[in-house]
């Protein structure tokens, strides 16, 4: 299993590699009211960035389970039944 994880990896590292050096032209993006240019193997990788970041962000949030009202009336009568 770890020889499998070890090739995905540098498969994948690989795969990310070509893609670089494969768009190192530059592009113009725009945000907002600014206009960066940039190559467009950067864009990628903050894209990249940023929804790997966004994703953790909800993932973090949403995994957070929050006492419903419900859970403390039980929690309340479990206690009364001791």
């Amino acid at each position: 299993m770890k020889k499998t994880k070890t090739i995905v990896i540098i498969v994948l590292t690989l795969l990310v590699l070509i893609a670089i050096l494969q768009n190192t032209q530059a592009v113009e993006t725009k945000l907002l009211l600014l206009t960066i240019t940039m190559p467009k193997a950067l864009l990628i990788i903050i894209t990249l960035l940023v929804g790997f970041v966004l994703g953790v962000v909800v993932t973090s949030l949403l995994s957070e389970k929050p006492v419903s009202h419900r859970d403390n009336m039980d929690i309340k009568e479990r206690g009364e039944k001791l």
